[in-house]
Formats: structure tokens, sequence, C-alpha cells
């Protein structure tokens, strides 16, 4: 496992996900992916009005799928776009795309 500028762990996040979204998931984290160009436009554009709005649903989505880590940045990147605070909102999109390539979803029968 590596770190990052902060120390932090760099490895694998590892989400139990529920078997019965099994099907689901992929297209949700899909989604979340497409969610990062999108975010990176709208910061380079100034449309707070965007972000705050995805990073609304992600707060809301994140934890229905099993992803509270991605409630937990949604909620952030709401809040910086609230404030209008670029550069919060560019920590956050890093911390929405390194979460993305890290995570890895195991379904465990009920």
């Amino acid at each position: 496992m590596t770190s990052g500028a902060n120390g932090a762990p760099r490895g694998k996040i590892i989400i139990h996900g529920d078997p019965d979204l099994q099907e689901l998931i992929p297209g949700f984290l899909e989604n979340r992916r497409k969610d990062v160009a999108t975010l990176i436009a709208a910061v380079e554009q100034g449309d707070f009005k965007t972000i705050q709005t995805l990073g609304h649903r992600m707060k809301g989505d994140g934890g229905g799928y099993g992803f509270d880590g991605l409630s937990a940045i949604g909620l952030a990147l709401e809040q910086a776009a609230h404030e209008r605070n670029h550069a919060a909102v560019r920590i956050r999109i890093d911390e929405l795309s390194s979460y993305l390539s890290r995570v890895e979803v195991v379904y465990e029968a009920s």
C-alpha cells in the first residue's frame, strides 16, 4: 500500500456490496466516473450550480448503494460549491477520482 501526499493510505478500498444490487453497482460507479469529467468542466466554467447538484445527488445515492465514502465526498462537494470555493472543489474532485480508482466491490451471498 502506498501513501498519498498527506500520508493517507492509497490502497484499495474494499466495499462489501449488496448482492441484490450487483447488477446495478457497475453502472452506478461508471456514472460517477463520468461525473468526474462533468465536475472538472463545471469548475473550469465556474458552474457551481452543477457541482452543487452533482454533490447533492452523490451524497444521497452513495449510501443507498453502500458507498459511504462517496456520500462524504458528495457532501463536501456540495458545501464547497455552495461556498463557491474553486480550490476546495478541485480537492474534492481529486478525492472522488482517487476513490473511484481504488474502490473494489466484493459480494457475499446472504
